[in-house]
C-alpha cells in the first residue's frame, strides 16, 4: 500500500487557531471561536505533522501541502519543504484578500494522480488533511475506482458527510500538543 497524502494548509492552521482560542481563553468553546471568527497565534510542527500523516512503516508516493503565496520573506514554506512536503500556493484575491484555487487544485492534484499513480489493487490510499464537504465528489470518485480514502481533520471542523464516506477518519484533536510549535522567542 502507497499513501498519497494532500494538505490544505489554511484548514488545518486556522482550526488549529480556534482551538488554540478557546486554550488561551479567547472564546468560551470552539462553536463560539467558528461564529465569532475568533483565532489565537498558533503553529503546527509541519515534521510532527508528516509523520501523523505518513506513518514510517508506510510507504509514501507523495505528499503536497496546498496554499496561499506566502510573503516573499517568509521561511515557514522551507520548514514545509524540508518536512518532505511538495508547496503548490496560490495568490489571494487582490479584491478580498481571501483564498482561491486552493481546493480545487487539490481535488484536482488527487484525481490526477489517482489516474496516474495510484493502483487500486495494491490497496494504496489518499490521505486527505481538510474537512470541506466540497472534497465529497473527489472522494465518491475515487472510492468508486477502488482506492482507499483516509480524511484527517479537526473534529469541529469536519463535515459530518465527508467523515463518514472516508474509509478512514483521522482526528487531530488529541494530537493538538504533540502537533503545536512553540512560540518563537
Amino acid at each position: 500500500m502507497t499513501l498519497y497524502v494532500y494538505v490544505d494548509n489554511s484548514n488545518i492552521w486556522i482550526e488549529g487557531q480556534r482551538i488554540q482560542a478557546v486554550r488561551t481563553g479567547l472564546a468560551p468553546d470552539v462553536r463560539t471561536a467558528m461564529a465569532r471568527q475568533i483565532t489565537a497565534p498558533w503553529t503546527y510542527d509541519f515534521g510532527k505533522f508528516y509523520d501523523l500523516l505518513c506513518p514510517s512503516d508506510q510507504f509514501v508516493g507523495r505528499s503536497i501541502l496546498f496554499g496561499s503565496r506566502p510573503p516573499e520573506n517568509d521561511s515557514i514554506w522551507q520548514k514545509v519543504r524540508d518536512a518532505d512536503f511538495e508547496v503548490v500556493t496560490f495568490d489571494r484575491s487582490v479584491f478580498t484578500n481571501k483564498e482561491k484555487q486552493v481546493d480545487t487544485a487539490l481535488a484536482t492534484k488527487m484525481l490526477e494522480d489517482s489516474f496516474t499513480y495510484m493502483k487500486s489493487d495494491m490497496g494504496d490510499m489518499a490521505v486527505l488533511a481538510a474537512g470541506d464537504g466540497d472534497f465529497l465528489p473527489t472522494i465518491r470518485s475515487l472510492q468508486g475506482r477502488g482506492l482507499g480514502v483516509r480524511v484527517v481533520s479537526w473534529k469541529h471542523a469536519v463535515s459530518r458527510e465527508l467523515r463518514d464516506t472516508a474509509d478512514e477518519f483521522v482526528e487531530l484533536d488529541p494530537h493538538f500538543d504533540y502537533l503545536s510549535r512553540p512560540p518563537s522567542s
